[in-house]
């Protein structure tokens, strides 16, 4: 059983001992912290939820509801909605806060409050510490009888949420419907089934066909859209000669694409496609984390605009798009943040951009995938023991490259020409990550070996 207290939220396996997984006890402990934390520093008593279609998803929101009554909070509840909606909605509604009740990728077994500011934004690092030492305190006090919160069901931002999507300028909707796509769908049996398809019909895609639409939670495969998770919807496309395949996660947040020939778009490249269609219709500055493809930067600076890389976390990325006024942004893991729309990972939107800019393409979704700078990038990680310090492991590697270019805002980057290695601690374990990037998936993965020999070689000299 695991339980993960982070500034962003709590998650967990459902099932266990209080304190060692998401229990109830867990559940109401923390949701009363965030509860009052938004009381104190909004003075607004009402607060948005809505959750992914996972088991435990109706459990988890009648102790949340509960909770937040008792402190004496107005709650609208969305019911099946996404993580983007629930973002959307928050500032709708004039709330002080707003919790998405999801574990995005993670299997079944789990589930976790993630929370939202007044803007609908994920909280800052500052807040969530100081919401996890509330809990901590148990600084909490409920409300009397007759101050009790009440619950208002409302089942109306599925239509709003497109309706946002479909006013946006560059979303062109009669381009699309001329198009005449033919899409299959992969929406992992949670909200994307309800979501996804609305969607496509609102944008005039007729030919829809749905593998795993049904919102019961009973995940049919890793939920996490990674290639070797995705065989079945490469064979749905392949099969009915469908133009492209769609795959979002449980909570919707993060998208990837299947071409015509069943091979897969790439989710790093999910948002260098849609920024490359917003920059070639909106100049402007990009932004994504350490850890994503550098084809986004390639694109930005042939568009005539600039690229910045925060650390990696939607938080952080969202406070660099912020501070560099970008138009686009987002993560390497398919999330796509178009602020014209919310600050905040959003597959609908990154649907609705794709599909156009598709439609004006005019080609195929493999000869689009074509069209971009080809990067590989190798994913590995190094277990540590506990005690190991981590950091000053780093600071020795920084030594050792200290002639090459290396960034140190999110453990650290260090940059080879067109090839780059970005070494990070995790935050819940003691491991650190290793992601490499070159032309060549031979050289990515050669550039990775090197790091890990050095690190293992620093480890036997201490």
């Amino acid at each position: 059983m695991t339980l993960i207290k982070s500034i962003s939220g709590i998650r967990g396996t459902i099932g266990g001992i209080a304190g060692n997984s998401l229990t109830p006890i867990d559940i109401v402990k923390f949701t009363a912290a965030y509860g009052s934390w938004v009381i104190q520093n909004t003075n607004v008593r009402k607060i948005v939820i809505g959750r992914d279609a996972r088991i435990s998803g109706d459990m988890v929101n009648n102790l949340v509801t509960g909770t937040l009554q008792g402190l004496g909070i107005e709650v609208i509840d969305l019911g099946l909605s996404t993580t983007p909606t629930v973002e959307i909605a928050v500032p709708m509604e004039k709330a002080g806060g707003g919790i998405i009740l999801t574990a995005s990728h993670n299997p079944k077994q789990w589930n976790a409050l993630k929370l939202l500011n007044d803007k609908g934004e994920f909280i800052s690092d500052d807040n969530g510490k100081e919401i996890l030492e509330m809990a901590e305190r148990a600084d909490f006090a409920f409300a009397e009888v007759n101050d009790l919160g009440k619950v208002t069901h409302d089942d109306s931002y599925l239509e709003k949420h497109i309706a946002a999507v479909l006013a946006l300028p560059l979303v062109d909707i009669e381009l699309i419907k001329k198009a005449n796509f033919k899409v299959a769908i992969d929406c992992v049996n949670s909200t994307g089934g309800i979501f996804i398809p609305a969607l496509l019909k609102a944008l005039g895609v007729t030919q829809v066909f749905e593998l795993f639409c049904t919102p019961d939670g009973e995940f049919p495969h890793n939920p996490e859209p990674l290639p070797e998770n995705l065989t079945e919807i490469a064979k749905v496309v392949q099969s009915q000669g469908a133009d492209l395949g769609i795959v979002v996660d449980p909570d919707v947040d993060r998208l990837c694409f299947v071409c015509e020939d069943g091979s897969m778009f790439g989710e790093e490249y999910t948002l260098v496609a849609v920024a490359d269609y917003i920059l070639k219709n909106t100049p402007g500055n990009t932004v994504s984390n350490l850890s994503s493809t550098r084809a986004l930067k390639d694109v930005t600076l042939r568009a005539g605009g600039e690229y910045h890389a925060s650390a990696v976390g939607e938080v952080n990325v969202v406070n660099q798009m912020k501070a560099t006024n970008a138009i686009i942004g987002g993560e390497g893991n398919g999330g796509i943040i178009y602020p014209e729309l919310h600050y905040g990972r959003d597959a609908l939107v990154g649907i609705a951009l794709f599909l156009t800019h598709l439609a004006k393409f005019g080609k195929s979704v493999s000869l689009l995938r074509s069209s971009y700078p080809n990067y590989h990038i190798s994913k590995n990680k190094i277990t540590l023991t506990p005690e190991m310090d981590i950091d000053a492991l780093l600071v020795k590697v920084q030594e050792k490259y200290k002639s090459q270019p290396n960034s140190t805002i999110d453990g650290l980057k260090i940059e080879f020409d067109n090839e780059w290695v970005h070494l990070r601690r995790s935050n819940t374990e003691p491991i650190i990550r290793i992601y490499s990037e070159a032309e060549n998936e031979t050289v990515a993965e050669n550039l990775a070996k090197k790091i890990i020999s050095d690190i293992k070689e620093i480890l036997k000299l201490n």
